[in-house]
């Protein structure tokens, strides 16, 4: 059985700036995400656009120690959640929060494990498409209930510090239990845009609620530096060609190349890698 394992981390500043602190954090083993999709910053990289390319893309991800599936499947949702299902037991979180809740019940109808909610408004400015969407808190109600009614675990994305609070609205309106699943955004262009810094994930990671499992998403070429904050600190990551799609040499590569370079960097500090059942069971995911 794999022991948690314990670190001292650096001194940080609260959020005064002024008095230091030190913690001791048991680590959970690492949870890796993939996101073998579209590269919105650079839209000419190729990455899997059929569920026969993505249920392998998920295979050679979890090989190389990714736990759970990030997929916009290419709007073949049922499709791809059978492919993927049938050549690995990664855990799939359906994305695309963008879409209104009509268009995303085929994740629910077809049992996805996850699916991703944003907890703010969509405002993005990609390479090649602008997106502006308002999610209102009635829409994060019914998400709620949706994934209750379906036993479906949902992924909150936090883009910033309003963000949170309707997080702690929808803890405070007991809509949802703990864990809550979050991922942290940051240097995603547009108006929801946040630096690309340790300092702002560190900001942000101190006004989370208790009982968080939290995730990082850096796009831009901050994402080695929050990566290994978020490994120190417990946290678990997020990568993949939909994220950032280069190594820290600068080369594009695909999606499982990239989650075999974050196992190193864990490996390097010292926090291993979870298992998919170790992983189920931090999201409380049923049958983990």
């Amino acid at each position: 059985m794999r022991r948690h394992a314990t670190f001292r981390v650096q001194p940080y500043y609260n959020l005064t700036g002024v008095s230091p602190f030190h913690k001791e954090i048991v680590m959970q083993p690492l949870i890796i995400i993939a996101t073998p999709n579209i590269s919105w910053l650079h839209p000419d990289v190729d990455y899997p656009r059929t569920p026969e390319a993505i249920a392998e893309e998920a295979r050679l991800c979890s090989e190389k120690g990714a736990t759970i599936l990030h997929t916009h499947a290419e709007g073949m949702w049922a499709e791809t959640i059978r492919a993927v299902r049938h050549r690995s037991d990664i855990i799939i979180q359906c994305g695309m929060s963008s879409l209104p809740v009509a268009e995303r019940m085929e994740a629910y109808e077809n049992k996805a494990e996850m699916i991703s909610i944003i907890l703010n408004h969509h405002d993005e400015a990609f390479a090649l498409t602008e997106c502006s969407v308002l999610h209102s808190r009635q829409e994060l109600a019914e998400y709620a209930h949706l994934s209750q009614e379906y036993d479906v675990i949902p992924e909150y994305e936090v883009w910033h510090a309003g963000s949170i609070w309707n997080l702690n609205y929808l803890i405070e309106k007991k809509l949802i239990k703990p864990p809550y699943v979050t991922t942290l955004f940051f240097g995603w262009p547009g108006g929801t845009w946040s630096p690309p810094t340790v300092e702002e994930y560190m900001y942000r990671r101190r006004l989370m609620p208790a009982g968080c499992v939290c995730n990082v998403s850096i796009m831009g070429e901050g994402q080695r530096d929050i990566i290994t904050a978020a490994i120190l600190q417990g946290d678990h990551v997020r990568v993949g060609t939909e994220d950032y799609p280069f190594n820290h040499a600068g080369k594009i590569v695909t999606t499982h190349e990239l989650v075999m370079e974050t196992a190193g960097i864990a490996r390097a500090i010292g926090r291993p890698l979870a298992t998919i059942e170790q992983a189920r069971k931090m999201i409380a995911l049923q049958g983990g």
